[in-house]
C-alpha cells in the first residue's frame, strides 16, 4: 500500500440487480463527493475511485453537448483565413 494510504473495509451491498459500495460519511466529506459524479478506473493495482474533474467532460459528453447546440462555425473559417499560419514563428 502506498505511503500515507489507509485501508477501509467495506462490503458490497445489493442495489436492485446490481451491487454497490457504501462509503463512510467521513470519506465522502473529506473528498467532497456529496454532490458529484465519480470515476471508477481499472488500474494494474486494482480499482481506483476518484472524484470526476467537474470542468472536464468525457469525449461522449463533449460530442453529445456539441450535437445539442446549434453552433455556427463561420467564425472559425474567418480565423483560419487570417493568414497567421503563414507567419514565421520568431520565438
Amino acid at each position: 500500500m502506498a505511503d500515507g494510504a489507509r485501508e477501509h473495509d467495506t462490503k458490497l451491498i445489493q442495489i436492485g440487480n446490481s451491487r454497490g459500495i457504501r462509503f463512510p460519511k467521513a470519506l465522502i466529506q473529506k473528498y467532497d463527493l456529496e454532490s458529484t459524479s465519480i470515476v471508477m478506473e481499472e488500474t494494474e493495482q486494482g480499482i481506483l475511485i476518484r472524484k470526476r474533474d467537474s470542468d472536464l467532460l468525457s469525449w461522449e459528453e463533449t460530442y453529445r453537448d456539441m450535437a445539442q447546440k446549434d453552433e455556427k462555425w463561420e467564425d472559425l473559417d474567418i480565423a483560419l483565413s487570417d493568414g497567421l499560419n503563414d507567419v514565421d514563428d520568431q520565438s
